[in-house]
């Protein structure tokens, strides 16, 4: 993927302009950054559903929306009602052929080669125990592991995964987290991952990208997620700590008062500890409250 001066906009709003980014073949990359400030809009971009109001971007050499099913995608996490009965399994098998018409022919060719396939990617994102269980009656994460193998059904050469960690329990991510590690490592897959904690995924990134005040900066984690490049970046003083177990915590300073009559305005970060929510690191407090 590439984009040069790209620019996107949004209710006649300009969420973000001037980005820059080059990402290579099999690398792992991250999208960071505060609420409201277009990181989901960022993979619309990409896949061609929203078009970019400036600058040129290209996926696997093509405009937007031009490399079909090349490309997997995985939405912000959906929930399954608990009576569904639909087995994990069928899940998977709409990624293969859920935007065809009809119903395949008992003595197709095809048949074969799709449950072999369907198969090996449930086996490869390690959930073939329960794979033939409703899906409603799975935990998130099992759901989860399954909702990446139907992304990855058809051997997409990039792999688009929105908060992919999001509502999962710390045990869920961390296992989550890995196996996305593996698949772009194993698998020779690229992806790009819109998170809110990027401690999970940390010792696996290539590269991040990381949004905010209408702007971006990307490069290698050690590049971007440091207090000068965060103080440039938000135009308010912030700074970068390591914790003793080598989580990442950012600090900043409180928002005024009146900011918090916008609740899309991206919240500075403070103090805190956990996940991130408000600066795409650790999920914590804006404007000197708890969140």
């Amino acid at each position: 993927m590439s984009l040069r001066d790209a620019a996107v906009r949004v209710g006649g709003r300009t969420l973000w302009s001037d980005v820059r980014l080059d990402v290579g073949a099999g690398e792992f990359v991250a999208v960071l950054g505060p609420n409201g400030v277009g990181k989901s809009t960022l993979i619309k971009v990409l896949l061609g559903v929203l078009p970019a109001a400036a600058g040129e971007v290209r996926v696997l050499g093509a405009a937007p929306g031009r490399a079909g099913d090349r490309v997997g995608y995985l939405p912000q996490r959906r929930s399954f009602d608990a009576s569904l009965r639909m087995r994990g399994l069928d899940v998977v098998r709409l990624g293969w052929d859920g935007d065809r018409w009809g119903v395949p022919l008992p003595w197709s060719s095809g048949r074969r080669a799709a449950a072999q396939r369907i198969a090996d990617v449930v086996e490869l994102v390690g959930a073939s125990g329960y794979a033939h269980r409703p899906i409603g009656m799975l935990s998130g994460g099992e759901q989860q592991r399954l909702l990446i193998a139907q992304a990855l059904v058809r051997r997409p050469r990039l792999l688009l995964l929105d908060e992919p960690l999001d509502s999962l329990d710390l045990p869920n991510q961390a296992a989550v987290a890995a196996l996305i590690g593996r698949i772009c490592r194993e698998e020779g897959v690229t992806v790009m991952m819109v998170a809110h904690d990027v401690n999970p995924i940390l010792s696996r990134l290539d590269r991040v990208v990381y949004l905010a005040e209408g702007g971006a900066v990307s490069g290698t984690p050690a590049e971007v997620i440091t207090s000068e490049t965060l103080t440039r970046l938000y135009r308010t003083p912030v700074e970068v700590l390591r914790t003793s177990d080598g989580r990442l915590v950012v600090v900043g300073q409180p928002e005024a008062p009146a900011h918090h009559t916008d609740r899309h305005t991206p919240p500075v970060p403070l103090v805190v500890e956990g996940e991130a929510e408000s600066a795409g690191i650790p999920r914590g407090a804006s404007g000197g409250e708890r969140a």
